[in-house]
Order: C-alpha cells, then sequence, then structure tokens
C-alpha cells in the first residue's frame, strides 16, 4: 500500500478553499469510494456533477481491467490462462509494457509477476506472525520473472503456464493519472487526486499557492508528519514497511517483497516518497528505490530527468534528492 497522511492531504484542501469563499468554483466538489482495495477521494474544483460522477465511473472501469481481485478482470484473465495468449484493452497492455520497463529499469527489483510470492503473504489480517512454508516460497520465486511477459499489440502471453501478474505496485498511479488526463481535457485548473495515498494534482490549489503534501512518520500515529513537500501539476507517491507488516520474534515482515527470496527487503530503508509529473512513474519509482536501497535508489533517482526523492532511513534520517524542498 501506498499511504500519505490524510492530515496534510486535508490541510491542502482547506488552503485550497480559504481567501475565496464565493463565486463560481469557489467550492469543491468531491467523490469518494473503495477501489482497488483501498479508499480514492478526488476533490475538484471548477466543476459539475458529471464530471465527478465520470470520475467514478472511470475507477470503475480500470478496477475491472487491472485488478487481480476481481475474478473476471483482463489480468485475472491471463493470470488464468495457463501461458495462453489472451487479449486485452489498450490501457492493459500499456500498463503490462510500462511494468516491464520499470523491472529493467530497476534490474528486476520491481517485478510485475510478484503474485505467486505475495500470494503466500497475509499482511492484513495476521495477527500471529504466521510466516509461509519456506519450501513454498522457494517454489514460488522459480515463477517470478517479468522477462516471462510477451506483449504483442493488444495480446499477452505468460511464457511460464505459473506465472502471475500483479499491478498493485504501479496501477493506482497510472489511473491517477488517466483520471489527470481527463480533469484536464475538461477544463478543471484545480484538483486534488487521492488513490491509497497516491496523490496527483491538477494545477494548483483554489486561489493561488502549491498543495502541501505530508509525509507520514513511520510507525508512528496516523496523522504524525515528518516532513511536507509541496506541489503544483505533480504526483507526490510513498512506499513505506510501516503500513503493512507484522512482528514475529523481533523482526518486521512487511510487504515490500524481494522477487529474488520472496521475503521482506531489509536494507535500513522505512520510507521512500517519490515527487514526479507522472503518477505511475512515483508508483513504480517508489517501489523500485526502496528495493534497490538508499545509495542506487539516490543513483537511480539523479539520473533521470524531473523526478525527485525523499528518502528515511531506520533510524529516521531525511536524504533526499539535490531538487527537493522539504517544508
Amino acid at each position: 500500500m501506498k499511504r500519505i497522511i490524510s492530515f496534510f492531504t486535508a490541510l491542502s484542501i482547506a488552503l485550497a478553499s480559504s481567501g475565496c469563499s464565493s463565486g463560481p468554483g469557489s467550492e469543491a466538489l468531491s467523490m469518494s469510494g473503495i477501489y482497488f482495495d483501498t479508499v480514492v477521494q478526488i476533490e475538484i474544483w471548477g466543476a459539475d456533477q458529471e464530471i465527478v460522477e465520470h470520475c467514478r465511473e472511470m475507477c470503475e472501469y480500470y478496477e475491472q481491467l487491472l485488478s487481480i481481485t476481481v475474478e473476471d478482470s483482463e489480468i485475472s484473465a491471463i493470470n488464468r490462462a495457463g501461458g495462453q495468449p489472451v487479449k486485452v484493452s489498450d490501457e492493459t497492455a500499456e500498463l503490462i509494457k510500462l511494468g516491464i520497463k520499470y523491472g529493467d529499469l530497476s534490474g528486476g527489483l520491481f517485478d510485475i509477476t510478484i503474485a505467486p510470492v505475495s500470494t503466500l503473504w497475509n499482511f492484513k489480517d495476521n495477527e500471529t506472525g504466521t510466516l509461509p512454508d519456506p519450501a513454498a516460497l522457494e517454489e514460488a520465486v522459480t515463477h517470478v520473472d517479468y522477462r516471462q511477459i510477451q506483449v504483442d499489440k493488444d495480446t499477452v502471453t505468460l511464457s511460464d503456464p505459473d506465472a502471475r501478474i500483479d499491478l498493485g505496485g504501479i496501477a493506482k498511479g497510472y489511473i491517477a493519472d488517466r483520471l489527470k488526463d481527463y480533469l484536464e481535457e475538461e477544463g478543471v485548473r484545480h484538483a486534488l487526486i487521492n488513490l491509497g495515498g497516491n496523490m496527483a494534482a491538477v494545477g494548483d490549489r483554489y486561489g493561488g499557492g502549491p498543495f502541501r503534501i505530508g509525509l507520514q512518520k513511520p510507525f508512528a500515529s496516523e496523522g504524525t508528519a515528518m516532513t511536507s513537500v509541496e506541489i503544483t501539476d505533480q504526483s507526490v507517491v510513498t512506499s513505506g514497511c510501516y503500513e503493512r507488516y507484522f512482528e514475529k520474534d523481533g523482526t518486521i515482515y512487511h510487504h515490500i517483497l524481494d522477487p529474488r527470496t520472496g521475503y521482506p527487503i531489509q536494507n535500513g530503508l522505512y520510507q521512500v516518497t517519490i515527487i514526479s509529473d507522472s503518477s505511475a512513474d512515483g508508483d513504480a519509482l517508489s517501489t523500485s528505490c526502496y528495493a534497490l536501497g538508499l545509495e542506487k535508489g539516490m543513483e537511480l533517482i539523479e539520473s533521470l530527468e524531473g523526478i525527485e526523492a525523499v528518502f528515511v532511513t531506520s533510524d529516521y534520517e531525511i536524504q533526499a534528492t539535490s531538487g527537493v524542498t522539504l517544508h
């Protein structure tokens, strides 16, 4: 799960509304719902209800395409096909190809075929700290390899019939980008999209000035900000080990898994936040950089134009790339 604290989201919205309490577009319209197993919230200024409802329809549409938990989604169809080719929509093919790109960029540490491994772990309801069977994990990692995915126009084939795709590390960012594209096409100049913590801003806040997005302090109570960043027409996405985890015998087991071993990555990081123009890029890069670790993750981001990052180490030290201003 990628999550940024709701306190600063609310603060951004409050600031956006202040100073302009009357006139067309001064009040935000909003929608919320549960899609992709997370809470989706969208605040839009200068729009009508038809635009808001279309955003809801878009969320429903993409969930039916991309969710691994929806039985008749296109991703589920690929996973059930046993290595046979499956025709998919342009959107699904585009996102899978983007996932493959980030598999290459991360040296395989971001892998959208992680499903055989991730389904063996239970981070949501695991109060007993039950670990997966080691033999089952050892078998599962043999089917994790994004290079087994073949995309030919609108057809997807898994070379390994036991491989399975899970787009959870990139789908919400991609959908946030599509929502943003739609709002801009409709002439919206101020909006804040929150897909389970994947934050994407359309323009600046109503009344002027950037949105301020707070970054959750790892393992602190929800709403405890460690620092914050300001964005205009950009995205902020965080990956951290503290959102979905359990503790057993003094070790924290979290949901960011190493595709080579099947076990949670342990590298001295608590959190990585990516600031970028594309939320899909931020989604994939936040996981990739967490997996790469501080030094290699920092090196990767510094090599990419227009993308910045904030790293939080396990001793709560904050390190940021050269273009970041913290508040």
